[in-house]
C-alpha cells in the first residue's frame, strides 16, 4: 500500500507543528525525584540518565487500549536507542493500576524495560504528561525536550497502516545530533491519567445515590469483567479513578457508542445518555466524586445482564469457523479471512435467531455470517445473504417474536468473514456462531429477509470530501422494515436511509450523521415500518477521502468498491419481513 506523498506529509506535519511546536518552557525535572518499580526496585531520575545522553519516559496504563497497541513499539524503540545512549523507561501514574496489574501487563507484552509506579503523579506533573500513552524526552541534564505522542499511527478509534510522522524518533535523532527539537510538543491521544482524589462521603450528587444507576443503565453491560469495555465500571473505586475520562467521553459523545440521529426514527437498545444524565455525571466529578451512603456494590447486587449467548436462549446449532484457531500477529494490517462451513441442512430450515460470537474480542473487529444459497451468484466481497453479524455493541439477529424466522434453503453453505485488528501482542482466535431452529415451522407467519441498497460502481477521487454515492432497493411485495445497518469503511462519513413511497411521499427513516467504522452497529425499530409494494429504499453515503479524515489510510489515491478495509463499500443493509409463503421454493 502506498503511503501519503510528501505533500500530504507536509500538511500533516504543519498541523502538528501549529498545534504544539516549540511550546515547552525551560522545564527541568528534579534529579532526586525517586520512584519504585513494580518489583520493588528504587530509581531516581539522576540514576536513570547517568552516563546517558537522555531518557524517554513512556507513561502507560494497564487498561488503556492505545497503550497496548503501542507496547511492541516501545520495546523496539528502546532496543533502537539504548545502544546510542538514550534509554526508555515506563511510568504508570494511574491510581487504579495495582503493582500486580502492572506486573501482569509487563509479562503479557514481554516488556524489556522497567515500569516505575508514579503513585502521586509527581513525575507526571513535573514533566507535563496528562495521558497514556504519552512520552517525555529528557536530556542528560533532565530538561524536558519533547512531550507528546509516539507517532501518528494509532488514534482513538483510528489506525494507519504505518506512521506518517514518527514524532518521538525525530526528537531523539535531533537530540543526538545536538539540534534544536523542531516540534517539541504534540497533542497526545488516549486515556487521561487516573489522578489521586480526595472524594467526600456526602454531596448533592453521590455515586450510590445517582451515578451507580446511570453507569448500570448505560455503561456496565460492556464495562465489566469479561466484556468488551477496556476497563471495569462496576465499583465506586473504578468510577472515581476513571471520573475525568467519564466526563470527556460523555461530553464528546464518544460513549456510549450510538450514531443514529435522535430526531429520525425510534430504535430499540438506544444507550445514549440524556442531558440530565450527562449533567449529573459532570456535577458529580466537579463536586468531588462523593460516595454517598447506599450499600456497597450496588451495581453487583442489582444489575442483571445476559451472560454468554445474547439471543435469550441457547442455540440449537453451534458452528465454529475452523477446527483450529487463527493466529493474529502483534502488529500490521490483515486481509479479511473467509471460512466456508457446511451446516448439513438436507431440508429447508427456519431460523428464529442467529448470533455470531467472537472467540477473542480483543482482536475481532467484526464478523459477518452469510448464507450462500446453492446455484446463486454473488459479487466479490459479498458471498451470500447476511444472516448474522458481530461487532462491539451489535445485538444478535432475532425476530420481533416467535412468528418470525429466516429461511436457510437446503444445501446452503455458511460463509464467515473475519476482520482482525492486531492489539500489540500475538493472539489466537476461534470464533463461532449459533442458530436457533424453529421447532414447528407451521407457526411461522413472517419470513425475515436480509436486504441491501448497494452501489459497487463508484470511484471516490483522491483528496475529495463529501463525495456522495447512492444505492437503491425496491420492494416487490408488501413488507415491514425491522431494522437497518449502514456499512462503509474508513472513509465513510454520513449515511442516510430514505423511503420513497408509491404515492410520491418521501421520508427519512434513518440518519447517521457521524459514521464510525469501529462501531458497526445495527438499529432495530421500536415498531416495524410499513413498506408497501413498490416502495424504494434510497441510501445515500458520503465519504471523506482527504487528509482531514484521521481514519483515512491514504487520501492520495482514488478508491473503489472492495472488501478490504483500505477499499470502500457502500451498503445499506436492512432486515425486513414478508408474509410467509407456502411455496418456499418460490422465495429462493
Amino acid at each position: 500500500m502506498k503511503l501519503p506523498t510528501v505533500g500530504a506529509v507536509t500538511l500533516l506535519t504543519m498541523a502538528v507543528s501549529l498545534a504544539g511546536g516549540n511550546e515547552i518552557s525551560q522545564r527541568t525535572v528534579p534529579g532526586d525525584l525517586a520512584l519504585t518499580d513494580y518489583r520493588g526496585a528504587k530509581f531516581s531520575l539522576a540514576e536513570l540518565v547517568k552516563d546517558k545522553k537522555g531518557v524517554i519516559l513512556a507513561f502507560v496504563g494497564t487498561d488503556c487500549p492505545l497503550v497496548k497497541s503501542y507496547s511492541p513499539r516501545l520495546v523496539a524503540l528502546r532496543d533502537r536507542f539504548l545502544p546510542l545512549g538514550v534509554d526508555l523507561i515506563g511510568v504508570d501514574p494511574n491510581v487504579q493500576d495495582s503493582l500486580e496489574e502492572i506486573a501482569h501487563y509487563a509479562k503479557e507484552f514481554n516488556l524489556s524495560f522497567p515500569i516505575l509506579k508514579d503513585l502521586d503523579q509527581k513525575l507526571a506533573d513535573a514533566t507535563g504528561a496528562t495521558r497514556t500513552p504519552e512520552v517525555v524526552l529528557l536530556d542528560a541534564s533532565l530538561q524536558v525536550r519533547y512531550v507528546g505522542r509516539i507517532d501518528d499511527q494509532f488514534g482513538v478509534g483510528t489506525r494507519k497502516p504505518a506512521p506518517v510522522r514518527e514524532d518521538l524518533i525525530v526528537a531523539v535523532q535531533e537530540l543526538l545530533g545536538s539540534k534544536p527539537i523542531s516540534i517539541d510538543k504534540t497533542s497526545s491521544l488516549g486515556c487521561l491519567i487516573g489522578r489521586n482524589k480526595k472524594p467526600t462521603q456526602d454531596g448533592e450528587v453521590t455515586y450510590h445515590g445517582d451515578i451507580a444507576t446511570i453507569l448500570q443503565k448505560r455503561c456496565v453491560e460492556c464495562h465489566r469483567s469479561g466484556e468488551i469495555g477496556p476497563m471495569e465500571l462496576t465499583k465506586y473505586e473504578d468510577a472515581v479513578a476513571w471520573s475525568d475520562m467519564l466526563v470527556e467521553v460523555v461530553d464528546t459523545g464518544r460513549m456510549p457508542p450510538w450514531f443514529a440521529d435522535p430526531k429520525v426514527g425510534k430504535f430499540l437498545h438506544d444507550p445514549q445518555l440524556n442531558d440530565a444524565e450527562k449533567k449529573t455525571i459532570r456535577d458529580w466529578v466537579a463536586g468531588g466524586c462523593a460516595e454517598g451512603t447506599s450499600p456497597q456494590n450496588q451495581i453487583a447486587q442489582s444489575a442483571s445482564y445476559l451472560e454468554g449467548w445474547q439471543m435469550g436462549r441457547e442455540p440449537d446449532r453451534v458452528y465454529y469457523m475452523d477446527t483450529k484457531p487463527f493466529k493474529i500477529p502483534a502488529e500490521g494490517e490483515l486481509d479479511y479471512v473467509y471460512y466456508t462451513i457446511d451446516p448439513g441442512f438436507t431440508e429447508d430450515t427456519w431460523v428464529t435467531g442467529s448470533e455470531a460470537r467472537a472467540g477473542n474480542r480483543s482482536v475481532v473487529h467484526h464478523i459477518l455470517v452469510f448464507c450462500n444459497r446453492p446455484g446463486k451468484w454473488y459479487p466479490p466481497g459479498l458471498p451470500g445473504e447476511l444472516i448474522s453479524a458481530y461487532a462491539p455493541g451489535m445485538k444478535p439477529t432475532v425476530g420481533a417474536d416467535d412468528s418470525m424466522a429466516l429461511l436457510i434453503p437446503k444445501g446452503s453453505k455458511i460463509i464467515m468473514q473475519m476482520h482482525y485488528t492486531p492489539n500489540g501482542r500475538p493472539q489466537e482466535d476461534l470464533s463461532y456462531f449459533g442458530l436457533q431452529i424453529a421447532k414447528d415451522p407451521s407457526k411461522i407467519k413472517w419470513e425475515i429477509r436480509p436486504g441491501m441498497a448497494i452501489n459497487v460502481l463508484f470511484q471516490i477521487p483522491a483528496n475529495t470530501d463529501n463525495y456522495r454515492v447512492p444505492g437503491f432497493f425496491s420492494f416487490a411485495e408488501d413488507a415491514i422494515l425491522l431494522g437497518v445497518n449502514p456499512h462503509m469503511h474508513m472513509r465513510g462519513k454520513t449515511f442516510i436511509y430514505e423511503a420513497l413511497y408509491p404515492d410520491g411521499r418521501k421520508e427519512t427513516i434513518m440518519n447517521c450523521p457521524k459514521f464510525d467504522f469501529n462501531w458497526q452497529l445495527g438499529y432495530q425499530y421500536e415498531r416495524p415500518l410499513n413498506m408497501p409494494k413498490g416502495t424504494k429504499i434510497l441510501c445515500t453515503a458520503t465519504f471523506d477521502n482527504t487528509a482531514n479524515n484521521p481514519s483515512n489510510p491514504n487520501p492520495n489515491v482514488a478508491v473503489r468498491f472492495g472488501d478490504q478495509t483500505w477499499d470502500e463499500m457502500m451498503i445499506g443493509w436492512f432486515y425486513y419481513a414478508v408474509p410467509k409463503r407456502t411455496d418456499v421454493a418460490s422465495a429462493k
